[in-house]
């Protein structure tokens, strides 16, 4: 039976993808780049800061480019963006609905742990969760399925007993990599993308339910060819 609700953090708990994509673009825009939304949206997902977006600025150019300078440049922007962001609606809903339920709740992120728990605490979700695996936390973030399979073993859990949230297409990825049971919640951001490998795609969590997520998970798992 499915007790474990993992789910991602940047762009599913908080809108921190659109600050990021519009620091970005101010960025690309001094330097007379333009980056479709489908494009830029594949970035997301696997890092807090993706090597492929300095990429797409230095092949642009030509050069290489002050990354450091870029990354504080960016960094400020996004957070002075980020300031008075809200939860994203339905998160609150799901994470009261797994607590009545006794579910354990956890983080899976690319992101680092200073990030992901600096904004949890600001927002009053930090206690929420029994464990928060980081990119610190492994060799490898997603699409790899290692923060997924940290979770698991953190909470000595096996992979039919968990359902992951994911906004993002390396996120995805990753959660079913690792065996999980995966609804995809596209963001502003992510929403330009298909989502062909994950169990269910749906455009919010607002007014949906905890349960039909489980039952979903239920027969899914038990559909699964038996070892």
């Amino acid at each position: 039976m499915v007790e474990t609700v993992i789910l991602d953090f940047d762009g599913l708990i908080l809108d921190t993808e659109s600050p990021f994509r519009r620091s970005w673009e101010e960025i690309y825009a001094e330097h007379g780049l333009t980056v479709s939304p489908s494009e830029w949206a594949c970035l997301i997902g696997s890092s807090a800061d993706p090597e492929e977006a300095y990429l797409l600025l230095e092949n642009h150019l030509g050069r290489a480019v002050d990354r450091t300078d870029i990354r504080r440049q960016r960094m400020s922007r996004e957070l002075e963006l980020l300031e008075g962001a809200e939860i994203l609606p339905g998160v609150c809903e799901l994470i009261d609905e797994a607590e009545r339920r006794g579910f354990r709740l956890a983080i899976a992120s690319s992101s680092e742990r200073d990030w992901v728990v600096g904004h949890l605490a600001g927002v009053g979700l930090l206690e929420r969760f029994a464990a928060i695996v980081c990119a610190e936390d492994v060799e490898s973030t997603k699409p790899a399925p290692d923060l997924y399979r940290a979770v698991l073993v953190c909470l000595e859990t096996p992979s039919e007993a968990a359902i992951a949230f994911e906004d993002s297409a390396h996120g995805v990825a990753a959660a079913k990599a690792a065996g999980l049971f995966c609804v995809a919640v596209p963001n502003l951001v992510t929403r330009h993308l298909a989502f062909p490998h994950a169990d269910l795609v749906i455009e919010s969590l607002a007014g949906r339910l905890l349960s039909e997520f489980v039952e979903a998970a239920e027969t899914y798992y038990g559909s699964l060819p038996c070892d």
